[in-house]
């Protein structure tokens, strides 16, 4: 053990950290675009709608459907931005206006309401962006109910509690799996470029003919990576704490330890890219290739059940899935450490085996 944790694994390591701080712009690459995910991700992403414009077609003209379109516009979330006499203008004023949605009340609304038959509000919603429109008519469809429960005199409803969210806030479900996600972007690009930048720039000959182990050369070009990925993490669980005010319902070395478990994974595959890589060219485009199903696969933005069955059975190779889960289970919920392994121990096989995966890649080319 003494042997291989030398002067010469020290020189080593301080060479890669060197590379990677050599000047003033790699040490700000290293920070500015984690600042900027953040705010970018903890200000605009969101799931939760602000502002719907929407235009209604009030073809009753009574107390009671008036009433009704002041119901929906209470909350402030519907904003009005057009009103329209007929239902020819209903195409238009999606295509013109940007109206979302568009609520059409019939004529006989109120007789219809008032004599028990069934008075249903249309609602004509823009397909073009149908994810954000089907919130909306969600939306619209609650308040609707809601109005005509009242009217009714029905008292029946549905109490509904969020449990580990309470408000619903978009930033309590996204910034958490910020900690793994963003902080596997440049740490695999890191490793992904360690051995495929001493080749290209013609030091990967000197590198191999040093007086160390095959297992010290990659402990060095693993290192790096693994501290700039915990550095990351760190300064993003530091916003999600102080500047995002989100609580931790678990302990700091559970979060450590996913961390280290994941960040592991991730550099092992960075490290055998960059090891069957020829040029940095090469090996970034592996990595975009790599990155980008990665994400997708993980369940950040898509639950991975909503997933077709054989996407699903991918997203077992996907170390990304299980870190999400378990850092939110943790972070939000609180969990044991035993449920926590239960749902990390993929990740920690994928670990298990890119590394070694890396070290084979890595001793053919030395």
């Amino acid at each position: 053990m003494s042997a291989f944790f030398s002067v010469a694994l020290t020189a080593l390591v301080k060479k890669e950290f060197l590379s990677v701080l050599k000047d003033r712009t790699s040490r700000m690459i290293l920070v500015a675009p984690i600042i900027l995910y953040i705010i970018l991700f903890g200000y605009i992403a969101s799931f939760n709608l602000e502002r719907i414009p929407y235009a209604v077609c009030d073809l009753a003209k009574t107390e009671l459907s008036s009433e009704l379109i002041r119901r929906i516009e209470a909350g402030g979330i519907f904003q009005r931005v057009a009103t329209l006499t007929n239902t020819a203008q209903v195409r238009r004023a999606v295509d013109e206006t940007d109206a979302l949605v568009v609520a059409v009340i019939a004529p006989d609304f109120s007789s219809r309401f008032y004599s028990g038959r069934s008075a249903p509000v249309q609602v004509v919603v823009d397909g073009r962006n149908s994810t954000t429109a089907q919130l909306a008519a969600g939306y619209l469809q609650t308040i609707v109910s809601d109005f005509s429960a009242e009217k009714s005199g029905v008292t029946a409803g549905v109490a509904m509690r969020l449990f580990y969210n309470p408000n619903n806030i978009t930033q309590w479900f996204i910034m958490p799996g910020l900690i793994v996600m963003l902080s596997m972007l440049q740490t695999v690009v890191l490793a992904a470029l360690s051995v495929a930048r001493e080749r290209e720039q013609g030091t990967f000959e000197q590198l191999s003919v040093t007086p160390v182990t095959t297992g010290q050369i990659l402990f060095a070009k693993a290192f790096v990576p693994m501290v700039v990925g915990l550095m990351q993490a760190c300064l993003i669980l530091a916003a999600d704490l102080w500047w995002f005010r989100i609580p931790l319902a678990g302990s700091f070395a559970q979060i450590l330890t996913i961390l280290l478990i994941f960040i592991a994974a991730v550099v092992g595959l960075g490290l055998a890219i960059s090891a069957y890589s020829k040029n940095m060219q090469q090996a970034l485009l592996l990595v975009v290739v790599n990155l980008v199903p990665m994400v997708l696969l993980s369940g950040l933005f898509t639950p991975v059940a909503n997933m077709a069955e054989l996407v699903q059975a991918l997203t077992w190779l996907d170390p990304l899935r299980f870190a999400l889960l378990a850092m939110r289970r943790v972070y939000l919920a609180g969990c044991t450490w035993g449920e926590m392994f239960a749902v990390l121990w993929p990740a920690a096989v994928v670990a298990g085996a890119s590394l070694p995966l890396a070290y084979v890649f890595f001793r053919r080319k030395v």
